[in-house]
């Protein structure tokens, strides 16, 4: 019988650590418009919003996937594939992690409401995007790009240019560190005539167009630095989340892809948590 922590595992619950950082990023921007005004239950229903949205997504990508998974030696190791948790039960849970996020977009205010079926549409869709476009990367880009953007409509119930550009800027980072993340697929994907970027363009020009788009995500958060209330913590966070990203271009080469999961995983996980608390900590400081 399939526990909790297998749920955790099939969903990768550690790779929250990509959209959560920049979802609290996105409630204490609204916190900062609103002069200050804390509210813990809205910031734990922003939480659970993100953790469920994201488990609803995880879990049909893998569902979807599950043939996929179970041909390609790296990913049959995997719940489905490896019969820990059944198609069925993997349904199941994004069922219910869909409904749970759309009653907690409910519990924050009436347009968190109104968009969650928005915000689940383009998760859930990102699942079938590798089967029909190679611009795979930019729609899981799209998907947690939502985080920042979500989180502040939660707590100020409109939309505004700052949380937007921060919006815009995990939308490229994220697709960028995708293309990095599925040069190991390549051959598989090839294969199986699934479509990426790797695929399309070849691992080098697959490199030079990840390093653009993470070269668009720092200027957006130049432009963010620039038009937001910050001062000298946010650009030194800016200077972190900037070296992580130039490391991880240069670990990962053409013709050698044995440090993808640290480029992957490691480097944007402590690039996202490390800017996160930066930023927090200059807009608490401002207030």
């Amino acid at each position: 019988m399939s526990g909790i922590k297998d749920y955790f595992s099939l969903v990768k619950i550690s790779h929250t650590i990509f959209s959560m950082p920049f979802a609290l990023i996105g409630f204490f921007l609204g916190v900062k418009e609103t002069n200050g005004e804390f509210d813990y239950m809205i910031l734990f229903l922003v939480i659970l919003s993100v953790l469920f949205a994201r488990n609803a997504a995880m879990g049909f990508n893998r569902y979807i996937d599950r043939e996929f998974d179970r041909k390609n030696p790296r990913t049959a190791i995997r719940e489905i594939p490896r019969a820990i948790i059944s198609p069925r039960s993997a349904m199941l849970f994004v069922i219910l992690n869909s409904i749970l996020f759309i009653l907690t977009t409910a519990l924050i205010n009436s347009l968190c409401l109104l968009l969650s079926p928005v915000a689940l549409l383009v998760v859930l869709g990102y699942s079938f995007t590798k089967q029909f476009t190679y611009l795979s990367h930019v729609f899981l880009g799209l998907g947690l790009a939502l985080a920042p953007i979500g989180a502040y409509l939660a707590v100020t119930g409109h939309f505004d240019l700052l949380p937007l550009l921060f919006s815009f800027c995990v939308l490229f980072w994220v697709a960028g560190f995708d293309i990095i993340y599925s040069l190991q697929d390549i051959e598989f994907d090839m294969l199986e005539r699934l479509k990426s970027i790797p695929v399309s363009m070849g691992p080098r020009n697959s490199l030079i167009l990840s390093a653009f788009f993470h070269l668009v995500a720092l200027a957006l958060l130049v432009v963010a630095g620039i038009t937001g209330p910050f001062d000298l913590l946010y650009w030194t966070g800016l200077g972190i989340f900037t070296l992580l990203l130039v490391y991880q271009h240069l670990i990962v080469k053409p013709t050698d892809f044995s440090r993808v999961n640290l480029a992957f995983a490691t480097l944007n996980g402590f690039a996202s948590i490390l800017f996160a608390v930066f930023v927090i900590g200059d807009l608490y400081v401002s207030w």
